[in-house]
């Protein structure tokens, strides 16, 4: 198997090196759970009769997967032909006045299922980065003093174990009363999701920097305190190449947070996202939302292992120790 081949499967959980019995093990066996998996599903699907019908099996979930990427491909065909008939009305208008004054609009159709998933992409991404900013810093100095952990320790795990349907009123009513401009750079819909999921993905990455810092090696301290290493400098080439175990173990359950988090609030708050798509086809009660909505579950769930995969990816390139295995 090609070098290329290798490196594509090992984020996946591919060894270094494939043989037969490893080949087995890596795609063989995985490809039989999710063949097991796939027929129970069918089997019990047939026998699960709801107010909308026979729930979805495999089968149906693939056509509507279908059916959902049409409807995207023509809403950018109706996106396409209504900038082109707008481009060909301005150039008329101006072909007639060369000084007359044309306006550009925006299209305003439906946002589609590939839409929704784009936005809650960029909205979990943005919440992730912005807790990531204010978690490592605040681990690393908690981390680094044993009064400070102290004092604040009892504050994170008070509010470590708030549900993010409990922020969300109080987020939403505090962006509404201080979010106010008439043109805003981002919509109230996102900063009131950013806002929540930052929140909620806060804690993983703050306690398990905090953990890492504080149980470096007294040797490396020592050898800190012999070089006579500036604070920053300590931080920078004894503290943070030794804490990355730690602190990527909190990043990766602070993204799966952040996806989980992000998904209820876009229900609750009807923000847009895969969210409110899951929402609006329960509420929608057609004879195809059940599929349409197992089609989101699945792509929830895909989209979540490979931010984590994405992530895992990341610590073992920034990871000193090569030797250790991670999964």
């Amino acid at each position: 198997m090609s070098s290329m081949t290798l490196k594509l499967l090992k984020p996946l959980g591919f060894p270094d090196k494939l043989n037969l019995a490893s080949l087995i093990k890596a795609l063989v066996v995985p490809m039989s759970g999710i063949l097991i998996f796939l027929f129970i599903w069918n089997i019990g699907a047939r026998n699960i009769h709801t107010s909308l019908g026979e729930f979805p099996g495999p089968a149906q979930v693939y056509e509507q997967s279908k059916n959902l990427l049409s409807e995207h491909n023509r809403e950018r065909q109706k996106e396409a032909a209504f900038y082109q008939r707008q481009d060909d009305r301005n150039a008329k208008k101006l072909e007639k006045n060369p000084d007359a004054e044309i306006k550009i609009r925006g299209y305003t159709g439906k946002a589609t299922f590939i839409d929704q998933i784009g936005t809650s992409l960029v909205t979990v991404l943005a919440g992730f980065f912005a807790a990531s900013l204010i978690a490592i810093p605040a681990g690393i100095v908690i981390g680094l003093n044993k009064t400070l952990y102290s004092a604040f320790n009892p504050v994170i795990q008070l509010f470590k174990p708030v549900s993010p349907l409990a922020w969300l009123p109080l987020v939403t009513m505090v962006v509404s009363a201080v979010y106010v401009s008439d043109d805003p750079m981002f919509a109230k819909s996102f900063v009131t999701s950013l806002i929540t999921v930052s929140l909620c993905c806060l804690w993983p990455t703050l306690l398990n920097t905090a953990v890492g810092v504080s149980t470096i090696s007294a040797d490396l301290n020592n050898v800190s305190k012999v070089l006579r290493l500036s604070w920053l400098t300590h931080v920078i080439k004894i503290v943070i190449p030794s804490a990355i175990p730690m602190i990527f173990t909190g990043l990766r359950l602070s993204l799966g947070i952040a996806w989980m988090v992000l998904i209820a609030a876009e229900m609750l708050a009807q923000n847009p996202g895969l969210g409110k798509f899951v929402w609006d086809e329960f509420q929608n009660g057609s004879s195809n939302s059940l599929g349409r909505i197992m089609v989101a579950v699945i792509v929830i769930g895909l989209i979540g292992f490979m931010l984590d995969r994405i992530m895992l990816m990341l610590q073992k390139k920034v990871s000193w120790d090569k030797s250790q295995e991670l999964r």
